[in-house]
């Protein structure tokens, strides 16, 4: 079981720094793919904020990485419980920005649960 969601982790892990990445690298598509109905067109100003999300990304992917490498399944259990907040959290965001739906809950909830599933086995499979 820890061995199947240590890959479930590693996977979500590079999903996130590929997303991160790409709040960097071509905003207006990373923009137009997180679900936020009426996105405003690219300034500085947003392309900033979008940096903001990328950044956040990128630095939970690698948390994600640099726990996996200490080897305590346990807390990286724990640390992807948490994480699973950001996921929510854009769920929500989504959801009261009058976003799709769909994406709301196909995207972004549906990777919450993952990550609660992939923490839970984690810690279930350290005691």
């Amino acid at each position: 079981m820890i061995q199947i969601a240590y890959v479930l982790s590693g996977l979500i892990a590079a999903a996130i720094l590929f997303l991160g990445a790409r709040f960097w690298l071509a905003p207006a598509t990373a923009s137009a793919g997180f679900g936020i109905a009426a996105s405003p067109p690219l300034s500085t100003g947003f392309t900033a904020w979008l940096s903001v999300k990328g950044t956040r990304d990128i630095a939970s992917g690698l948390f994600v990485i640099l726990l996996m490498a200490n080897g305590s399944p346990r807390l990286v259990g724990e640390f992807m419980l948490v994480a699973s907040l950001i996921a929510f959290g854009d769920m929500v965001t989504v959801l009261r920005s009058g976003g799709s739906r769909g994406a709301a809950l196909g995207i972004h909830g549906f990777t919450g649960l993952v990550i609660v599933a992939t923490g839970t086995c984690l810690i279930l499979g350290a005691n």
